[in-house]
């Protein structure tokens, strides 16, 4: 067998890993002719990832089994669509998975089914009036886009023209959402969708940075401090989106906010949450969401069974960079040895350019994972992390930004 595998991030070098391994020929697919991924992929075709003809002439010449992604929802839509136009098999049809990557549709159906969710308008052209109807603050985002781009805070109306034409600069159809601002707790919620059944595999807090106007997250941590009423509000709310939106199997990440009462469902695709979010859930669940996709694609029944961590906390950082070109890292590998991380991954290759302003989660370098029994000694780890490491640039700058990790709050 033979498998293309389309973007060629941090995800995907385990999922071309989990393929190999089960004796299946890689072929991998990526924009940047750099990719972490390449590495490790069979081949290699450097071409844009949303080309939907590109995509398919290359599946066609090398003559695949079948497409498959991990962890990137826009990218999912073109896999969708390309297996459905060859006749290979995928976990979603294309019309489903066209549903879950446009937040206009997604919106619709929500407000249709009775999901819990902000009102909106959705703005083409830039009409100050539609929003007449809207509370500020509003969320002002592009509705195809992916990894916080394009994402911001409008406080005021006069501020709302710049934000709807950044944001409508990264979206590929042009289209900008405008929603209320739900003021709570963001909590992520990754699942596994088997025979119609939503299944929590870990609830996870998402930390974002500092700032009145981005939602670029800075960790991810696990648990979430929730009442037995909020847990099942939420698999409610869950259950209620896989029936509505007609998935029966598939993975599922639902973000949320939360007041620790009710819910407002912010968006969800149909994938695993992307970065490192498929090592903290397989910590804090067992379950392994990259091989569950595989066998799931392949036409197998995942296992997903949920076990107990013995954990007691599981926090992810992704660390970001001011402006510089990365070459290499510093005390990682010490601090890994030392037992104050149990993990690092690298998210760029060298010579990635840093422009020094943060404004999506692409502006990361590397993510870090911490396991601790309680938040002091989780803390001292990380605190002890921060003094020990650096990012260096190619003119031996140290371009870490340790400022944005401040210290888990209890």
């Amino acid at each position: 067998m033979k498998a293309l595998v389309v973007a060629g991030g941090l995800p995907q070098i385990t999922l071309i890993q989990e393929l190999k391994a089960s004796g299946i020929e890689t072929v991998l697919i990526d924009g940047n002719e750099n990719a972490i991924a390449r590495p490790y992929a069979d081949r290699f075709h450097q071409t844009d990832v949303f080309d939907v003809d590109g995509v398919k002439k290359i599946a066609l010449e090398e003559k695949v089994s079948f497409l498959i992604t991990v962890c990137a929802d826009q990218v999912l839509l073109v896999v969708a669509q390309v297996s459905e136009e060859l006749g290979l098999p995928c976990y979603i049809d294309y019309e489903t998975a066209r549903l879950v990557s446009d937040k206009t549709l997604m919106k619709e159906r929500f407000m249709k089914r009775g999901i819990p969710t902000t009102n909106y308008v959705i703005l083409s052209d830039y009409e100050e009036e539609r929003v007449n109807g809207l509370k500020f603050p509003l969320i002002v985002k592009p509705v195809d886009a992916y990894s916080s781009k394009g994402v911001s805070r409008v406080n005021e109306a006069k501020d709302l023209l710049r934000a709807w034409e950044e944001a409508k600069s990264q979206s590929r159809t042009g289209r900008v959402i405008a929603e209320e601002y739900f003021d709570g707790e963001e909590i992520s919620v990754d699942l596994f969708v088997q025979d119609g059944k939503a299944k929590i595999l870990c609830l996870s807090n998402s930390e974002k940075i500092r700032d009145q106007e981005r939602f670029v997250i800075f960790r991810g941590r696990w648990p979430v401090h929730a009442s037995d009423a909020l847990k099942e509000e939420i698999q409610r709310v869950c259950q209620s989106i896989a029936d509505a939106f007609e998935i029966k199997n598939a993975p599922l990440l639902v973000q949320m906010l939360t007041d620790g009462k009710k819910v407002s469902v912010l968006e969800f695709c149909a994938r695993t949450g992307g970065a490192m979010k498929w090592l903290l859930i397989q910590r804090a669940s067992g379950v392994d969401v990259i091989k569950s996709v595989i066998d799931l694609t392949l036409g197998g029944k995942p296992d997903i069974h949920v076990q107990k961590s013995e954990a007691k906390i599981i926090v992810n950082d992704f660390i970001y960079c001011k402006k510089g070109k990365y070459d290499h890292l510093e005390g990682f590998e010490e601090q890994l040895k030392q037992g104050n991380i149990v993990d690092y991954r690298l998210l760029r290759p060298k010579g990635w350019e840093f422009s020094g302003f943060v404004t999506s989660s692409t502006d990361r370098i590397c993510g870090v994972t911490f396991e601790a029994d309680t938040v002091e000694e989780l803390n001292k780890k990380h605190q002890e992390f921060l003094k020990n490491v650096k990012v260096m640039d190619v003119n031996g700058n140290d371009v870490m930004r340790h400022d944005l990790l401040p210290d888990v709050e209890s």
